[in-house]
């Protein structure tokens, strides 16, 4: 069964979008930057080499360094659905960078939106 077209879709093809979504906010691209190398296990330098690779979702989050292990205790709804109950892998991974975008841009200190 074929992936969502998420799935292929680039992360440098949606990534100016969350940029757009937190400065609309007053939050910056660094915060965001944060946000994604917490998330991954990233540095700076991949991240923006998988930004400038136009890597997929899917490949992301596949090949992360190391997927932060307290990404489970990002809860609640996302575009409709409870991120928790989401079972496809790769879906709940989009959907917490998603969560943890919204929570910046909604004001939350990055204390909170890192679980810190």
């Amino acid at each position: 069964m074929p992936g969502h077209r998420i799935y292929s879709a680039s992360v440098a093809s949606v990534y100016p979008f969350y940029i757009a979504k937190a400065e609309k906010k007053g939050r910056t691209k660094g915060e965001v930057d944060e946000i994604i190398r917490w998330l991954t296990g990233h540095s700076q330098e991949t991240l923006e080499q998988e930004l400038a690779s136009k890597t997929s979702f899917e490949d992301f989050f596949a090949n992360a360094p190391r997927m932060n292990p307290a990404r489970s205790s990002i809860t609640g709804v996302i575009c409709g659905v409870r991120i928790e109950n989401i079972e496809e892998p790769t879906m709940r991974e989009i959907r917490y960078l998603d969560k943890l975008v919204d929570e910046l841009a909604k004001g939350k200190t990055m204390e909170k939106v890192l679980r810190r």
